[in-house]
């Protein structure tokens, strides 16, 4: 616990300050007030949490956080739980859609087993494993508020470790059959939404199948009571290691004043659950993209941040990151490139601001 205190009394809001200078010069520079629309936001807004108006990315990382569910047991989802591991590994061989993506935009990828039920011999995955799965929701909750703990302080090394090595951007990732589930009770316990709001079908499953993951969530929540004002007691309660770790990812990225890209539904519910554990974790947090799970809006608004894109993806893995980082690379090198008003000899004044 005094790894997590300390990182959360760490923490400072983004120099606002900064923020609007930042704006300030963008808006000297040789192009219609505000029409670059969320980029100049994205500069301004690194600015703010770097402190820098030259910010050059030269490193990035996806941290893939591995577990299984013990409530796939419940037949919550049509993929077998063996498949978390042999997705794991998968990751370690350019097999999966994150893997491939990064591979494109020249990111590199962290994989992380925090909670696989399997024993990996495997050098490009790091052990990190508090248990080898979370225990059935449905029945009991899915770990003790200890575990919930140490896969936090998890995540938190694990950023803490990257920016050492010169990570400048962070992307979350996941990889766990059945963590749809555990991320919609979660949402579902801090949010006060029902259940039928915040569930979507995850990988595939039939309408009968979709009753039944519904039903399991709400049976959770019941018989495990989580207090909602006491994110660790959900996380504990109806969450899952992968997430814990991501929200730890989350709060490192903070604590390091490092921009921090959202993927999908399950980084979602991890980012939530850093912001209710301090507020201006808020401020260094990027959403990717709005993932086809139906709860994913609902995260956001609940977080309050846009996504840059929606290409209605649903994969997970991380795997809006890469296309997220295009994205904040381009207005950063936009942006830091772009002549002033004076320097493309424009007079300003012909420019009305239409924000």
């Amino acid at each position: 616990m005094e790894k997590l205190n300390q990182c959360l009394n760490s923490i400072e809001p983004s120099d606002k300050e900064k923020e609007k200078l930042a704006m300030k010069n963008i808006d000297n520079l040789a192009k219609p007030l505000g029409s670059l629309g969320t980029l100049e936001n994205i500069v301004s807004r690194v600015v703010g949490i770097t402190g820098k108006f030259d910010y050059e990315i030269k490193k990035k990382n996806i941290i893939v956080m591995c577990a299984d569910n013990g409530v796939v047991e419940e037949g919550v989802s049509t993929c077998p739980k063996s498949s978390t591991a042999v997705l794991t590994n998968n990751l370690t061989k350019d097999a999966t859609g994150v893997m491939i993506l990064s591979k494109f935009t020249n990111t590199g990828v962290t994989v992380v087993d925090i909670g696989v039920d399997a024993v990996f011999h495997n050098p490009k995955i790091i052990d990190k494993k508090v248990a080898r799965g979370t225990r059935n929701i449905a029945k009991e909750p899915a770990m003790t508020g200890k575990q919930a703990i140490k896969a936090i302080e998890a995540g938190i090394e694990i950023v803490d470790e990257l920016c050492k090595e010169g990570c400048d951007l962070f992307g979350t990732g996941e990889m766990g059959i059945g963590n749809t589930t555990t991320s919609a009770a979660v949402l579902s316990v801090l949010s006060g939404l029902p259940v039928e709001v915040t569930t979507g079908k995850g990988s595939g499953l039939t309408e009968a199948q979709f009753i039944n993951k519904k039903e399991i969530i709400k049976k959770a929540i019941s018989i495990n009571s989580p207090d909602k004002n006491d994110v660790i007691d959900v996380l504990a309660k109806v969450g899952g290691f992968d997430i814990a770790g991501l929200c730890g990812c989350f709060l490192g990225a903070a604590k390091n004043k490092k921009p921090i890209v959202i993927d999908g539904f399950i980084a979602l519910a991890a980012a939530l659950c850093a912001v209710r554990l301090n507020k201006y974790a808020k401020d260094y947090m990027f959403p990717s993209h709005l993932s086809d799970e139906p709860g994913a809006k609902y995260m956001l608004e609940e977080i309050g941040l846009e996504p840059m894109l929606n290409l209605h993806m649903r994969l997970g893995e991380g795997s809006g990151c890469p296309l997220a980082f295009q994205i904040i690379e381009a207005a950063l090198y936009t942006l830091n490139n772009m002549p002033t008003f004076k320097e493309a000899e424009i007079n300003s004044k012909d420019y009305v601001d239409i924000r």
